[in-house]
């Protein structure tokens, strides 16, 4: 008991003698990783207070990363990093080139107190499920991206309210979450608002939309934007056994069927920009060399990455639809 102490003089919470108490216990180096530190019922007989008293202090050691606790053993020193004022837990759906621009915009726009744990579910309900489930009570913030998955929200009851932000979709079982999200919908029919004129040079607008993990907004926007200006287009579910045609446009959310019609495309030798046109999603660095540059449709990574690290810094309970824009390129 010798690494606690409590003074009721002091105008400082209970709670928060506890965690001061084990911080300095450890930059003396009489707490070392490994070491055993007294119970919660120890404390609570010692200094006369609540369960729930030193139950809160020591949810935020274990969320800081500081200790960790082994069922029917006790609690145990995890790390010596005093230093570290928020842990943040990511999970993501997948790793791809515009997610690593979002995860690297996130990490530099916090500050070097904070360390972050990523995490990927790939699209699999139970890993997802059973990834939360392992992070309880082991950090002060949670960012979680859902991804395609519904009726989310009873795994998601597991954390703490107040410490959950949800990331790039905006699902309605999920309302009461501070979230920073893509508008799929409108932001595609905002795109083909905004470019029209040059659309209008294509005899036909073609989305390839393969369903899956692919948001069904992007296929309802277009649609929406085509019916209501009275464009010939057509939806498909793949390319297999699809002539494609001089005059035609193509929408294509896969990057495996964007490599595929550019291959096409210099098959049948249709220049791409005035005989063929090309617009992909989810701009990088690659598509901006590929075959002279292809056009995307894209929300802004970067800002997603630095406006949710803002967010979690300021406590912040807003809902934010990042903003999206067209990239015009030789493709298009």
């Amino acid at each position: 008991m010798k690494n606690i102490q409590i003074d009721d003089s002091l105008g400082v919470p209970k709670y928060r003698q506890i965690i001061n108490s084990i911080y300095q216990a450890i930059s003396t180096g009489e707490l070392k990783v490994g070491d055993k530190i007294p119970s919660l019922n120890q404390i609570c007989s010692e200094f006369e207070l609540s369960r729930d008293t030193v139950m809160v202090a020591f949810n935020e050691l274990k969320a800081k990363g500081i200790i960790s606790s082994i069922p029917g053993k006790g609690y145990y020193v995890n790390s010596v990093d005093v230093n570290v004022n928020e842990r943040i837990f990511v999970l993501f759906d997948e790793l791809n080139a515009f997610k690593e621009d979002l995860y690297t915009a996130f990490l530099n726009a916090l500050d070097d107190k904070t360390t972050v744990d990523i995490y990927f579910h790939h699209f699999n309900f139970q890993v997802f499920k059973d990834l939360i489930s392992a992070s309880v009570g082991r950090y002060t913030s949670y960012v979680i991206m859902p991804a395609t998955f519904d009726f989310t929200a009873d795994t998601l009851a597991a954390l703490p309210e107040d410490k959950v932000y949800i990331l790039d979709r905006l699902k309605d079982d999920l309302a009461k979450y501070p979230v920073v999200y893509q508008d799929f919908e409108q932001d595609i029919y905002k795109a083909l608002s905004d470019s029209e004129e040059m659309l209008r040079k294509y005899e036909k607008l073609i989305m390839i939309f393969p369903g899956g993990k692919e948001p069904e907004g992007r296929m309802l926007g277009f649609q929406k934007f085509c019916e209501q200006r009275s464009i010939p287009f057509e939806i498909l579910r793949s390319l297999l056994n699809r002539t494609i045609k001089k005059g035609e446009a193509y929408f294509v959310p896969s990057d495996r069927n964007l490599v595929k019609l550019v291959k096409l495309a210099a098959e049948q030798e249709l220049e791409l920009g005035s005989d063929l046109g090309i617009v992909s999603f989810n701009d990088t660095m690659l598509k901006e060399v590929v075959a002279g540059g292809i056009t995307t449709i894209s929300t802004d990574f970067a800002q997603m990455g630095q406006t949710l690290a803002q967010m979690i810094t300021d406590k912040s309970q807003q809902q934010i639809s990042n903003p999206a824009s067209l990239i015009r390129r030789k493709s298009l």
